[in-house]
């Protein structure tokens, strides 16, 4: 759905943290329902500082919100942890593919040098959005690492 429709629709997402809330409670009873509202939370507190910078969009947060009625917030971070570094395996080869490694660093730069003097947060990359072309390029549907990082979980690598 990322991919197609670069969004993630809120009914999917209600859907997934009612399925992942159900499984809690049934192995779990109100432990699980505890842990897993942990986990959702930490995961809201973690992220949407990015999504309030425009370093995620609004479905990556509620994406791991969702992971989070399925795990513990052990568990949760460290799913985050390993979806950050697939995203930025995934930037690192998009920005050497797209050859624009050098113009990206310099924005990216430019935005913290401007945050620093300012002593304001601004929307990362707002600008961009003028350019659908240039917007697009800079970009990774997050759905992606998020799902890979649950799946290695799964699979026992970590």
């Amino acid at each position: 759905m990322d991919f197609a429709y670069d969004r993630i629709y809120n009914g999917w997402i209600l859907f997934g943290i009612l399925i992942g809330l159900s499984f809690r409670f049934l192995d779990f009873q109100w432990q699980g329902l505890y842990e897993a509202a942990v986990s959702m939370l930490l995961s809201f507190v973690l992220l949407y500082p990015l999504y309030k910078i425009n370093g995620l969009g609004a479905g990556d947060v509620k994406l791991f919100i969702m992971l989070g009625s399925f795990v513990r917030a052990g568990i949760q971070l460290r799913i985050m942890v390993a979806s950050f570094v697939i995203g930025a395996v995934f930037s690192v080869w998009k920005l050497v593919s797209e050859r624009n490694f050098g113009e990206r660093m310099r924005y990216l730069f430019a935005y913290f040098a401007d945050v620093f003097c300012k002593r304001e947060w601004r929307l990362y990359g707002e600008e961009l959005k003028e350019d659908y072309r240039l917007y697009t390029s800079n970009k990774i549907h997050f759905a992606l690492p998020a799902f890979i990082g649950a799946a290695l979980w799964m699979g026992g690598f970590y």
